[in-house]
């Protein structure tokens, strides 16, 4: 590490890696009376059921289409798919994953005033699929204002706000928690720009706005919950073809604060998110920063090693998307593998859907999905059983659409090991890591950086799950590792932050 100061992301990230000397995790015992509750409730405002209009079998006239798509937009993006009674106790899944099932994340619905909903604030009540209208106010002018008056909000009438509610996955994980909820929210980000592609809707990303206002415009209790990005929806139903715009994301930075004082544990989470934010109007740069895909470029390219073409045809969604609604609908984490390998036609099926958008523009997929920034994000594939690959560690460079490989070796019990001695790590025929190098990214976006790092690799993450399920694979995230033993394996610079690790397999 260098002698200069560091950034409050940079103190937060080596303050909570997982080391073997120091892990407290799988000993810890936890109160499970004492869990919060994964659901937001409210009880004083209009409710509008969306359960109706899932069936097909209502009148066709334009009204009850607009309601049908926007009730599938919301079940696909963060719906329940299944109740489960454990020991008692019901645990609900949803379309998206959440580490330990927890679900830190809401979903807010601001409108302008439409045919559908009047003008106010919304709540997505997943438990009962409905919209609770719990404040009637033309806010859209302040909504426009926290963003800086985006111009993606001028062409929309609905946006979409994602909130993260921090004691729920902290009450388990503590201050690392961040991590994992930054990644949650970036699988229901993944959810959302599929969900509106197929309901003829185009999300534009936000992630420049004044924290403070978007807090208080949706009443939020900024001790319990805040704001974490925006999204406006552009309806595009009406148009005969469907036309697809550049990005245009709003990633502003915020400052970067190296003169912090001495934090307890237990407070890291909160100081630090508070740290991320942008505090005013006046913070705001004089032009945007945005994610241009004709930047992406391929970091490592080593010599003499071995490449492996990745290029394959596109997966199949079908002209109308179904098999993509009922994949979201039908996801689910795989809980063990039989250790049996994957082939490389299935690997090559994955990286394609993940990185290649371009390729899907045919099936009405927005060739270009709006990121923070990919640029900054890595991917390297460790192979234990990939039938016709060679065991070992590989960079996967997404502009040459190629694996090259860095280490030749089986590496199962490193990587059950390195994943906190989770089978999964061991029995998973090949295991992506997601990273990036967090000085570069703070250079950039400040300490927000953080935020958008994780929310990325989360949307990558989810395209990967989907995938995986479409292809009858097993997949499941890890959100807990020993973070230095993934660079010492990868044989990346200590530098290069790992953010995420989605292991794919043979499920049991």
């Amino acid at each position: 590490m260098s002698d200069q100061p560091i950034s409050i992301a940079t103190h937060y990230h080596e303050r909570t890696k997982y080391h073997p000397e120091t892990i407290t995790i799988k000993n810890k015992e936890l109160d499970w009376s004492k869990q919060p509750s994964v659901f937001k409730q409210y009880k004083v405002g209009k409710t509008y059921d969306l359960t109706t209009y899932l069936s097909k079998k209502f009148p066709q006239d334009k009204l009850t289409k607009q309601w049908r798509r926007l009730s599938r937009l919301l079940a696909c993006s963060y719906g329940l798919t299944a109740r489960l009674v454990i020991m008692g106790t019901p645990l609900y899944l949803r379309t998206a994953p959440s580490a330990g099932g927890l679900y830190p994340a809401e979903v807010y619905l601001i409108s302008q005033g439409t045919s559908l909903l009047p003008s106010g604030l919304y709540h997505y009540q997943s438990k009962t699929h409905s919209l609770i209208h719990f404040w009637e106010s033309d806010v859209w002018s302040d909504l426009k204002e926290a963003c800086f008056e985006d111009i993606t909000l001028q062409e929309a009438q609905l946006a979409i706000i994602t909130t993260a509610i921090f004691e729920r996955s902290a009450w388990r994980y503590e201050d690392r928690a961040y991590r994992r909820i930054m990644i949650d929210i970036g699988h229901l980000l993944g959810n959302i720009e599929l969900s509106c592609a197929i309901n003829q809707y185009r999300p534009h990303l936000i992630g420049g706005f004044v924290d403070k206002m978007i807090n208080e415009m949706l009443y939020l209790d900024p001790d319990q919950e805040a704001a974490i990005t925006v999204i406006s929806l552009q309806d595009i139903s009406n148009n005969n073809q469907i036309l697809f715009n550049p990005p245009k994301i709003t990633s502003f930075p915020s400052e970067i604060h190296t003169d912090y004082p001495p934090i307890e544990d237990g407070e890291l989470l909160s100081y630090f998110h508070q740290a991320t934010e942008i505090r005013d109007l006046e913070s705001s740069p004089s032009s945007t920063l945005t994610s241009d895909p004709s930047n992406l470029k391929d970091k490592y390219n080593f010599p003499f090693c071995l490449k492996i073409t990745t290029k394959t045809s596109p997966i199949d969604w079908n002209k109308d998307l179904i098999n993509l609604e009922n994949t979201i609908l039908r996801r689910r984490s795989t809980r063990a593998y039989t250790g049996e390998n994957i082939t490389l036609d299935e690997l090559k099926s994955l990286l394609n859907f993940t990185y290649q958008s371009q390729d899907y523009k045919q099936t009405n997929l927005d060739p270009n999905p709006d990121y923070f920034n990919l640029e900054l994000i890595e991917t390297f594939v460790a192979v234990s059983g990939v039938t016709g690959l060679e065991e070992g560690c590989y960079y996967y460079a997404p502009q040459a659409q190629e694996l090259r490989q860095i280490r030749f070796k089986n590496f199962r019990s490193e990587l059950h090991y390195l994943c906190l001695g989770q089978d999964l790590g061991r029995d998973a025929g090949a295991l992506i890591f997601h990273t990036a190098d967090l000085q570069k990214a703070v250079a950039k976006y400040g300490d927000r950086a953080y935020r958008y790092l994780h929310l990325d690799a989360g949307h990558l993450g989810q395209r990967l799950n989907l995938a995986a399920i479409y292809l009858n694979l097993g997949v499941s995230g890890i959100g807990g590792f020993f973070d230095d033993h993934v660079n010492d394996i990868l044989s990346i610079p200590l530098e290069e932050a790992v953010l995420y690790i989605t292991t794919l397999g043979r499920a049991q």
